[in-house]
């Protein structure tokens, strides 16, 4: 018998993203297949033909093409029915000329949206949360975003996160408030009196204090 997923469960930063099947508006879905080999940022809405979702979701259709220069996949969930998704998608083409032509899973089961802790019981029992997931191509979920039903996402900063996530992975380095492409990153603190001395001496970095560093990347 399958297990029925636990409502209030909710995946933490670097567990192994939930695999699971769905049907979507690009068809049938098996996300660890999905995922293989990209990034794939997972969000989810509260209802199709609603005007903040609508907002978003065009948002992430607009922009498809910079995520996929990133090698990053999109998909979108909401607890609504395959014909309804198309529908709207539909709609919004007609009325707006944007093409949300990434998938968009069917979720009336709940399934999901109960794996990746998307319903807060707090907000709504019936609509999955403005949540955001990242994750890597090993799998892995690296951040995590809720937002509340009636205020929308940031679009700058999931796309400066993702930018985040990438170099700090390709640099191995810690990256600082606010930081943007060019900016330097964060040395890793010193771990012995050794490396505390090396580090005040030298002299290529920008340091507030030998603990505070900062390098060119």
């Amino acid at each position: 018998m399958e297990e029925t997923p636990n409502i209030n469960y909710m995946p933490r930063i670097g567990d192994k993203a939930p695999d699971f099947e769905a049907v979507t508006t690009a068809g049938q879905m098996k996300f660890s297949e999905y995922n293989k080999d990209s990034w794939v940022v997972m969000f989810s809405h509260p209802a199709d033909f609603t005007p903040v979702c609508t907002t978003e979701m065009s948002a992430f259709a607009v922009d498809k093409k910079w995520f996929e220069e990133r090698n990053t996949k999109l998909v979108g969930l909401s607890i609504d029915s395959i014909h309804s998704h198309l529908a709207w998608v539909n709609n919004v083409r007609e009325k707006t000329d944007v093409y949300m032509d990434f998938p968009i899973i069917a979720d009336l089961d709940m399934k999901v949206a109960q794996l990746y802790g998307m319903l807060h019981p707090g907000e709504s029992t019936t609509a999955a949360v403005r949540a955001v997931f990242f994750i890597d191509p090993a799998g892995t979920i690296r951040l995590i975003m809720y937002y509340p039903l009636n205020v929308g996402r940031n679009m700058d900063e999931i796309q400066r996160a993702l930018i985040a996530l990438q170099t700090s992975d390709e640099c191995k380095c810690a990256l600082p408030i606010n930081w943007r492409p060019g900016e330097k990153a964060i040395v890793p603190p010193p771990k012995t009196l050794e490396e505390m001395d090396e580090r005040i001496a030298n002299t290529e970095y920008e340091k507030i204090d030998f603990y505070l560093a900062k390098k060119s990347i």
